[in-house]
């Protein structure tokens, strides 16, 4: 029926195994005594699925199967980590009267834009990431912030510390950062049009960040997707 019995979002805190042992443990508990099948997917999990001979699918992959199932509008989706960053561009094939993905584009080895360069960003403004979000919401200016890499930004942060600047105003403009970084450094250019879908930790949490987004590409209602269950689209999929 696709519902949802049970799920269980942590950082993993670079421990990736330790954290699927609990998982698999938490699972058990929930549902003492049921046979499962399982799936990995996401950064990391393609060594461990091997590891316990167990399926992977790639989280690219995941997100578009779920997305084409629900959402057979959508055209753009953008989906945060916690240590990359994609956009998903997808199209209507009349031929097979179905959505298919025309072009998929990635981070590479560096965090910019993720879940992690807000966390460093946080720890710079001396600010518990829970609080960040709030922060962002009270910010009335948008400093310019490198988006690419943690030490470039904190070399853009410190000196707007010095001259004052409020951590209100800093974390919407470290959030505009991301936004920034996402759109100019992976669609290189390439138009995010139609609806488009948020998804991942950061943007399902982090609704300033979300609306940093929707600003800018100029998003109405109709055109935003954001589902219920965005930080586990991959895990859907």
């Amino acid at each position: 029926t696709r519902e949802i019995l049970y799920s269980n979002y942590k950082r993993h805190n670079a421990d990736q195994v330790h954290s699927v042992i609990c998982g698999l443990r938490g699972l058990a508990e929930e549902f003492p005594g049921q046979p499962m099948r399982f799936s990995m997917t996401g950064s990391g999990a393609k060594t461990i699925a091997e590891a316990l001979h167990l399926p992977f699918v790639q989280e690219v992959v995941a997100n578009s199967l779920v997305l084409r199932e629900q959402y057979p509008q959508v055209r753009t989706a953008i989906e945060l980590g916690g240590q990359d960053a994609k956009i998903i561009f997808f199209r209507w094939e009349k031929e097979s009267n179905s959505l298919s993905v025309s072009d998929m584009r990635m981070n590479g080895t560096c965090a910019g834009g993720t879940g992690a360069f807000i966390d460093e960003a946080a720890s710079i403004l001396k600010v518990p990431v829970e609080e960040f979000d709030c922060l962002a919401g009270q910010g009335k200016s948008v400093f310019d912030i490198s988006g690419r890499c943690g030490v470039y930004a904190k070399t853009d942060i410190q000196p707007l510390i010095n001259d004052g600047a409020t951590k209100e105003d800093l974390a919407v403009s470290i959030f505009q950062a991301v936004v920034n970084q996402t759109i100019s450094g992976l669609a290189c250019g390439k138009p995010i049009r139609g609806h488009v879908a948020f998804l991942g930790g950061p943007l399902h949490f982090l609704s300033e960040l979300k609306q940093c987004f929707i600003r800018t590409l100029k998003l109405d209602e109709e055109h935003t997707i954001a589902p219920e269950h965005s930080h586990l689209f991959a895990a859907i999929g």
